[in-house]
């Protein structure tokens, strides 16, 4: 078994990105590159699919798989508010350093304040991908 097939098998993980069973759970940003482990640990933690970039649906939960020359980021996460819940997070899931696609952390950070979000934390998912768990600013919750 691979170590992303270990990490994907591991309830932990998907309890630190706030999976939970009965989630809607929506993926934008899939491409031939993602980790196709971890996709299946995201459907089992919520027991259900996950809702493509058509979807309409309110979820719990955004999974935005991002790389660095995928455009610009902070479109990318004010697009991803689109469908959230009020409080819902973005796992935003970059390719770690080394990988094609890294993007800096400081960029993500960046980012994430001008969508109105911010970090509470950084998860490795595997090999090759890492996940930054963002919310929304409490000030600018309603």
């Amino acid at each position: 078994m691979s170590d992303t097939a270990d990490a994907a098998t591991d309830r932990g993980l998907t309890d630190r990105l706030g999976l939970r069973p009965g989630q809607v759970v929506q993926e934008l940003g899939w491409d031939d590159d993602v980790d196709d482990d971890l996709r299946v640990a995201f459907e089992d933690a919520v027991d259900g699919e996950l809702l493509d970039e058509e979807a309409d649906e309110v979820a719990d939960v955004v999974l935005l798989w991002w790389r660095d020359d995928d455009g610009d980021l902070v479109d990318a996460l004010v697009d991803a508010l689109t469908n959230l819940a009020d409080r819902g997070a973005v796992v935003l899931l970059t390719p770690k350093a080394g990988r094609e696609g890294h993007t800096q952390p400081s960029e993500v950070v960046e980012a994430a304040l001008a969508a109105g979000l911010h970090g509470t934390s950084t998860v490795s998912v595997g090999p090759d991908w890492g996940a930054t768990i963002l919310v929304a600013r409490k000030s600018a919750r309603r």
